[in-house]
């Protein structure tokens, strides 16, 4: 197997006082870090790779994401840009001339945003009706709501008489649909929509992964395994065409038929099911996440959950059976209560469900008075925590300041002991990594108000939580998230030291080349050369 020795640069190993001036790898496996003139004993043969003063660090670990949304974001108009509707139209129109698609096949749009629109709204169906002849949805940023317009409904058999799921919403005022849809009422009918084909899927994921590496990760998550996305997985695991390890948690009603799945291909060295996820509540910024108090400007609209105790205990002592891992999605400190509650019950049944980690996903309005319980019950938050920066001046307007300015309290989550992680949630957001660690570390929203001076922790906590937190996460501490023998060559090369330069050029921070199993997997070098662009 090849050797490498790397030097020439700053080696950030995750390990508290120990920065090494080279590293030492053969093949896959990290075999020493240390001097260069010790290692240079070893290292025989070995390839020189000189660093050029770049900053060599583990590669990130994305602790919640979803993959396969991920792809199929490649196939579908991006709204991120348009701040008025005018512009929606447009792209809309440039998207279904350019992909020439079929007369009735669905147009899919995705990161509709109607805080970032100038007229502050959603469009109206006669809105939606006009920009296509298509079937049309637009998916909002948040993924937990979206628009239809008249004839995707009418395919889709949704009428004025359909009704509100539990857990979600069809909108209609007078009686009339508006084309608005959250929460469960979303998410039965995106399920439904036709999926392109299998080879234009397979591009997909590799332009995914590809997004992926370029933010310096090496561990991926696909969050939300569904049933109608085993077909694909089948297609992945045969494949085998993955650099970066993926770990997918499939829904309650999809675990067993996943389980079966997975087992087929125990060979595929990159793909593995994590665990078990469900949903507690909603979006903060779409006003549907579950809190304790009503938001600013209501009397008692507090938003809502989506699944009873009697359910979410189901699901734990399910992952307690299973010795599988539970992820639950909680935005609101009303979720958090209920996933606390839960927790200590299926404990009390199953001391063993403690040993695995289970998690709450977002965990941004998380009550620091409920962050003691978290602890003691060995849950995991994985704060969404650049949501400060996205939307924290939407929580403002939502909550208050006195409410918005504890979102993502890691401050806190850190005096209190627990070991927290941070993601993305993409494609909600990107997954840049470095802009994430600099939310945790300025927490400024877009209009630079600073939410929460005293949630404000260190780089290296924040580093930590994307590296050694996230491998503890999964379970994979013992082979990722450092820097040291016998762990993974999984490294990413920045062109900057973020523990060392100007907090505020952290998200300004290049990702020159990420390394996976020692083979570089991304990279800005110029051809023919070890320099980078």
């Amino acid at each position: 197997m090849k050797r490498i020795l790397w030097y020439g640069g700053t080696i950030i190993t995750m390990k508290k006082d120990f920065f090494p001036e080279a590293v030492l790898s053969e093949g896959n496996m990290i075999i020493a870090a240390g001097s260069r003139n010790e290692l240079i004993k070893q290292a025989g043969d070995a390839e020189q790779r000189d660093l050029h003063g770049a900053v060599l660090m583990p590669a990130f670990i994305d602790a919640h994401s979803h993959f396969t949304e991920v792809a199929s974001g490649t196939m579908q108009a991006d709204l991120s840009d348009a701040d008025d509707l005018e512009t929606i139209g447009k792209i809309l129109s440039d998207f279904e001339k350019d992909r020439q698609l079929a007369p009735d096949a669905f147009l899919q749009a995705r990161n509709f945003e109607p805080s970032h629109m100038k007229e502050g709204k959603n469009p109206s169906l006669a809105q939606l009706d006009a920009w296509t002849d298509h079937p049309l949805v637009l998916q909002m940023t948040s993924g937990h709501m979206g628009l239809f317009n008249s004839k995707a409904m009418h395919l889709l058999g949704i009428t004025a008489d359909t009704p509100d799921p539990e857990g979600g919403r069809i909108e209609k005022i007078d009686g009339k649909l508006t084309g608005y849809l959250e929460e469960n009422a979303y998410f039965i009918y995106q399920k439904k929509l036709p999926m392109p084909g299998p080879a234009d899927f397979m591009q997909a994921f590799k332009k995914a992964e590809r997004t992926y590496a370029s933010y310096g990760i090496g561990t991926m998550q696909d969050g939300m395994l569904v049933e109608q996305m085993l077909p694909l997985y089948q297609m992945l695991l045969a494949g085998d065409m993955l650099k970066l390890d993926l770990t997918a948690y499939a829904d309650m009603t999809a675990y067993a038929k996943a389980k079966e799945l997975f087992s087929q291909y125990r060979a595929n060295k990159h793909i593995r099911l994590g665990g078990i996820k469900i949903f507690l509540d909603g979006s903060p910024q779409g006003r549907t996440a579950w809190m304790r108090a009503p938001y600013e400007g209501e009397s008692t609209y507090c938003g809502y959950g989506t699944l009873k105790d009697e359910d979410v205990t189901k699901a734990a002592l399910l992952a307690a059976d299973e010795k599988t891992q539970l992820l639950a999605h909680c935005n609101g400190d009303a979720a958090a209560a209920q996933y606390i509650r839960c927790i200590a019950q299926a404990e009390k049944e199953r001391p063993s469900l403690k040993e695995l980690r289970p998690v709450m996903i977002h965990a941004q309005l998380v009550g620091r008075d409920q962050l003691p319980q978290v602890v003691s019950l060995g849950i995991m938050p994985s704060f969404f925590i650049a949501h400060i920066y996205h939307w924290g001046d939407v929580h403002v307007q939502n909550f208050g300041m006195a409410r918005a300015s504890f979102i993502s309290p890691a401050g806190s989550a850190l005096k209190d002991g627990a070991v927290f992680t941070f993601h993305q949630d993409s494609p909600v957001i990107p997954s840049n990594m470095l802009e994430t660690i600099w939310c945790a570390v300025t927490r400024q929203t877009k209009a630079g108000k600073i939410l929460g001076e005293e949630e404000k922790i260190s780089v290296w906590d924040a580093l930590k939580a994307v590296t050694i937190n996230a491998a503890y996460q999964y379970g994979e501490e013992k082979i990722k998230g450092t820097i040291e023998a016998g762990k993974r060559v999984d490294f990413a090369i920045l062109d900057q030291d973020p523990l060392t330069c100007d907090p505020e050029e952290i998200r300004n921070i290049r990702v020159l080349e990420t390394v996976k199993n020692g083979e570089t997997v991304f990279s800005l070098c110029t051809e023919g050369e070890r320099r980078w662009r």
